[in-house]
């Protein structure tokens, strides 16, 4: 496990973790809890989709777009995998005497 380039961003990580706590979010969810403008949540999410981290459906509800957000099971692997490699760092870091 090791720390994953495109999560070491804090912004693409706090994404993530948004989406991690539930099946699918509303764009302006995520948005807001990333205290982002939508075109910079744009083209981060563009980053993630791209590696097949998060799953974008675009539709209506009435007549109105939503555009709303999923973790991928990539995705939900490379956060775990991440968040794991980063406890290893602070573990070892822990572990070593002090000078």
């Amino acid at each position: 496990m090791e720390i994953d380039p495109l999560l070491a961003d804090a912004t693409r990580l706090k994404i993530l973790a948004l989406l991690a706590s539930s099946d699918w979010a509303d764009f302006s969810f995520v948005r807001e809890g990333a205290g982002l403008s939508k075109s910079a949540l744009s083209k981060q999410i563009g980053k993630l989709e791209t590696h097949e981290y998060v799953e974008v459906h675009k539709g209506y509800v009435g007549k109105y777009p939503r555009t709303s957000l999923r973790l991928t099971d990539t995705g939900r692997a490379a956060i775990e995998n991440h968040l794991a490699a980063l406890r290893r760092i602070v573990d070892q870091s822990r572990d070593r005497p002090s000078r």
